[in-house]
């Protein structure tokens, strides 16, 4: 079926998102120049230019093609990044604000990827512009989809990842996208593993990105050296730094530059043998394979190759990848002729569809297969290797602690033995702080079968246990005369004798662990690893559940939990009220904030059979290169209807509410008026209601502000409304009122009125909790509604009275012959009445929250430019002198850069001020919480408006691209204004001032 062809499916908006981000695609060059400033703010002045999606989609676009386009790029990358990040933290309006974020990253993400496939990009237009509105039902769903477990919002999870690699190594993502990747996935906290040299470029992307989303980055040196027979690794972590630039300086001290340079000697060396193994499949295996195939396979070259690792280095694993590629179309044909071939051709068919690059690598790039192919699987370090990889690893580690006094120094335990793990540590001399005691890769893969002896060494060590240390290397030394190993024998003969010094390496200085995943590109092991307790309920039942289908991780870490209550910096009416009672026994912490903080108790993690840390990202299976076109089981009749067109939506919500409404009217009532109009009736008060309540709750007909009243309404929430309303008149007219008091109990309203409206009341209270759930309402609505059947019955008994004698007062004889099957409608009205009070209150705050988040993230600029603007000019007033007429007088970009943020953070301020809901409340509400010193500094910022033909000229020069008028015209029209009632606000707070400073605010 296709959708896209059908009118009852995707809406206007859709295909309008989908034409956007196909025609920025399409552009190669259209993308430049796209990304507004960094200082804008998302729900600012720069709404008048372009939509939300339309920004991310140009965020999304840089950060995925800038992929290709190298280091010349970084700064478009972070821009990028800075602008996305910032865009999906503010486009939800629900309190799972960074589920939601998370969920819209990835969709526009997979948006740009489906470049193509128009009927999925219509899909992920329409599954984007549901999320935006962060229904949790629906934001859940789409969490489910991806695989992304839900995160707490207050973001305090344990998740991390100690190992993990980007382009510029393994990898296949640039230092910005990795970010971004890890920050989709919840990962707090990030270990980057650099093999053998790290370039000032890529750590400097790294850094600033994290800086972005919030995450905690290392940086490391992974080195591989010689350790007998076979090869070990070591990853090393310099620590110490007290900013980024310290690191990055660090990167050219002359030490540093030495050890870098053997690294690029190694890299070197390494990439002279991938190569000749690429030489060697186009020479030995290529010829063989197209023989077999009966195809003619063009050579792979050299420098196709290099394109194809995009600047990072060349790596068996990816050379199979490229391989992969570049016969895939010729797998394509072949696969035709055995389909042709049909039973004749099964075998090799079923054996060509799983030819996925890790098998070209065991059978194509393999020398058990092919004499001539050159060993690149370097597990044994070979005698022309440089001398950096032959080093012991003694001599390695003497090397790095003469660098760098701070560091961090990890032993890779795969493919160890015990006995290894021992005399590398002794050989180490207590260097080694930390061991690699998993990794993910390693762990599926088989290679880590020694992990529980080695972690019981580490914990001997760590708790200091003498005699079980002895013990143990009693064992080794004679297992190894038992192998016929008797120098290494002689070897742990010697460890024994001196085991005092071994025992005191880490007697006082635990030796630590370290978890990671290897994780470097799709065809991988997920990244990113969590401690199960740290997550929601329902996100820890969700990683239980796909744990049971696959190999847990068995580890546990002892986790701490702890509940931190302060004085809140601007107590609410409610919070204020609520600590008068904290002098009572155990109610010391009424009216205060609580936060929640999870904590490592130690870095000693512990074997166990059920762990609690779970893998974030699962493993990435190659499933098979379908040749045959076989059709994936897809739930295409249950996802049909998420896809149908809104209003089509809306007019078949209005029908399912208004049908059983009407007809329970209809065969209940015996008043013609109620049997007829008794549906309209009904929601003809749910509408006036729910379009009163959206317009009040966001002040939207106040006289201050540029927003029309209908823009303010929902319609896909009123038409939820009137379905909801309809099924109630079915439920509390026929089911409750008629059915079961009247027809089973016997009660009616004329005899018992004020039980039949608290029954009544009771179930529609219940029942309205439980659609409000289910559509994701704010808690405090859903909450207040367990109190609205209390708070309805005298409200109902009140408009039967008036009723009543408003009936009495025409001349009725008998009011009960129009109450008794008016009661459901009383108690309707009564119902709504206090519903606009209570959801009304509700919705008002969640739009205060909105407009607090705006102003704190604009003010914080505000203060953040006056303090580099003081600092700038110390012996003169520097907010008199933007102000002026003429400017600052000083050319240096430094001061132009922050007049220019001045400016947009004084644009962005007005537009909240005439557009967004109840954004002026919330000023006045911020204002009374500062000092007269501050709100000065506000104020005296903002006179930078005055300079109408600086900040017109700014706009024509193109801070919102060249899509100015509106915000030219909207500047032009509105600043006088603006800074008459911004000021004049500031002039009525002059004796409000708070006895304390802001923080990080301005003080005299």
């Amino acid at each position: 079926m296709s959708f896209s062809c059908n009118a009852l499916f995707f809406d206007r908006q859709d295909k309008a998102v989908l034409a956007l981000v196909n025609r920025i695609l399409d552009s190669p060059t259209g993308i430049q120049g796209r990304l507004f400033d960094p200082n804008l703010h998302p729900h600012g002045i720069e709404e008048l230019v372009a939509p939300p999606v339309e920004r991310m989609a140009y965020a999304v676009v840089n950060l995925l093609r800038n992929l290709e386009a190298g280091s010349g790029q970084v700064e478009d990358r972070l821009l990028a990044l800075q602008t996305l990040y910032d865009e999906v933290l503010n486009s939800a309006h629900s309190t799972l604000r960074r589920n939601t974020a998370r969920v819209l990253m990835q969709i526009m993400k997979d948006m740009v990827r489906s470049h193509g496939d128009q009927e999925m990009q219509l899909r992920l237009a329409h599954d984007f512009r549901s999320v935006v509105h962060g229904t949790p039902r629906i934001v859940r769903r789409m969490l489910l989809r991806y695989h992304l477990p839900e995160m707490p919002e207050e973001w305090n999870q344990l998740t991390f990842d100690d190992h993990v690699y980007d382009v510029n190594t393994r990898g296949r993502k640039t230092p910005t996208h990795l970010i971004m990747d890890a920050w989709i996935k919840g990962i707090r906290s990030l270990t980057v593993a650099y093999e053998y040299c790290l370039e000032a470029e890529a750590a400097r992307e790294l850094m600033r990105a994290a800086e972005i989303t919030g995450i905690s980055v290392r940086i490391g040196l992974e080195f591989q050296v010689a350790f007998y027979d076979h090869s070990v690794r070591f990853f090393w972590i310099p620590r110490g730094f007290s900013s980024n630039d310290d690191f990055l300086s660090f990167l050219h001290d002359p030490e540093l530059v030495s050890l870098l340079d053997m690294g690029r000697e190694v890299l070197a060396w390494r990439k002279e043998r991938i190569l000749n193994a690429l030489n060697a499949w186009n020479s030995i295996v290529r010829p063989a394979v197209n023989e077999e195939w009966e195809t003619d396979i063009p050579e792979l070259s050299k420098d196709d190759f290099l394109t194809f690792c995009r600047g990072g280095n060349p790596t068996r694993e990816r050379l199979a990848e490229c391989i992969h590629g570049h016969v895939y179309p010729a797998m394509q044909k072949y696969a035709s002729r055995l389909i042709a071939m049909g039973q004749d051709g099964a075998a090799a068919l079923a054996h060509l569809e799983t030819m996925s690059p890790d098998v070209l690598m065991d059978e194509w790039l393999s020398c058990e297969h092919f004499s001539g192919m050159p060993d690149c699987c370097i597990n044994t370090i070979p005698d022309d290797a440089p001398p950096l990889m032959r080093m012991s690893p003694k001599e390695l580690t003497r090397l790095l602690t003469s660098i760098a006094g701070g560091y961090r120094l990890i032993l890779g335990v795969t493919d160890l033995s015990l006995e290894d793990a021992v005399e590398i540590l002794w050989e180490c001399e207590g260097a080694v702080t930390h061991l690699e005691i998993f990794n993910m890769k390693s762990w599926v893969e088989g290679r880590l079968p020694n992990i529980e002896s080695i972690a019981s060494l580490q914990r001997s060590l760590n708790l200091g246990h003498g005699p079980r240390i002895k013990r143990l290397l009693q064992k080794l030394t004679e297992k190894l005369r038992a192998n016929g190993e008797d120098e290494r024998a002689i070897k742990f003969q010697e460890i024994l004798g001196n085991i005092n010094t071994l025992w005191e390496h880490y007697r006082h200085t635990p030796l630590k662990c370290r978890l990671g995943t290897s994780s470097a590109s799709r065809l991988t092991f997920g990244m990113g690893l969590v401690l199960r307790e740290t997550l929601p309920k329902r996100a820890q039942s969700e990683l239980d559940r796909k744990q049971m289908f696959g190999k847990p991780i068995p580890f546990h870490a002892p986790v701490e939990e702890h509940m931190i209550y302060r004085e809140p910096e601007n107590p609410s009416l409610w919070q204020c009220f609520l600590s008068l009672f904290s002098v009572l026994p155990g109610c010391r912490h009424l009216g205060m904030e609580k936060q929640q903080q999870w904590k490592l108790a130690s870095e000693d993690f512990r074997v166990a059979k059920q762990g609690n840390i779970v893998n974030l990202g699962g493993i990435s299976v190659f499933e098979d290169n379908n040749f045959t076109k076989k059709q994936h089981e897809k739930d295409v009749g249950h996802r049909t209807i998420y896809y149908l067109n809104t209003s089509v939506v809306n007019w078949l919500k209005v029908l399912l509410g208004f049908i059983p409404a009407f007809f329970s009217f209809y065969f209940v009532q015996d008043w013609w008026v109620l049997a007829w109009f008794g549906a309209f009736i009904w929601f003809g008060i749910t509408g006036i209601r729910n379009v009163l309540q959206m317009v009040m709750t966001a002040r939207g007909a106040s006289k201050g502000t540029l927003v029309h009243w209908t823009e303010q309404v929902s319609v896909p929430r009123l038409c939820d409304s009137l379905m909801y309303t309809g099924i109630s008149v079915l439920l509390l007219e026929v089911l409750v009122r008629v059915v079961l008091l009247q027809n089973i109990c016997g009660i009616t309203v004329d005899k018992y009125p004020f039980f039949v409206y608290t029954v009544l009341n009771c179930v529609n209270a219940l029942y309205i909790v439980a659609h409000n759930i289910y559509r994701g309402f704010p808690r405090q609505a859903a909450i207040g509604n367990i109190f609205r059947s209390a708070l309805s019955i005298p409200v109902a008994s009140f408009y039967d009275l008036l009723l009543k004698n408003f009936l009495l007062g025409f001349g009725v004889a008998d009011p009960a012959v129009y109450l008794v099957p008016s009661a459901a409608i009383i108690s309707k009205l009564a119902s709504d009445t206090v519903a606009a009070i209570i959801e009304g209150y509700a919705d008002g705050q969640v739009n205060l929250r909105m407009r607090r988040w705006d102003y704190k993230s604009k003010v914080d600029q505000v203060f953040d430019s006056y303090n580099r603007l003081e600092l700038l000019f110390p012996q003169e007033d520097g907010l008199k002198k933007i102000s002026h007429v003429n400017g600052v007088d000083s050319m240096a970009p430094e001061v132009k850069a922050i007049e220019r943020t001045f400016v947009i953070n004084a644009l962005d301020l007005m537009y909240f001020w005439f557009f967004q809901p109840r954004a002026q409340e919330a000023l006045l509400q911020l204002l009374k919480t500062m000092t007269h010193t501050d709100r000065m500094v506000l104020a005296k910022a903002q006179l930078i408006l005055a300079r109408e033909h600086f900040i017109s000229q700014i706009l024509v020069d193109g801070l919102l691209g060249r899509n100015f008028s509106r915000p030219l015209a909207f500047f032009l029209g509105n600043h006088r204004s603006y800074l008459r009632q911004f000021l004049s606000l500031c002039r009525q707070l002059r004796h409000h001032g708070m006895p304390y400073a802001s923080k990080n605010r301005h003080i005299d």
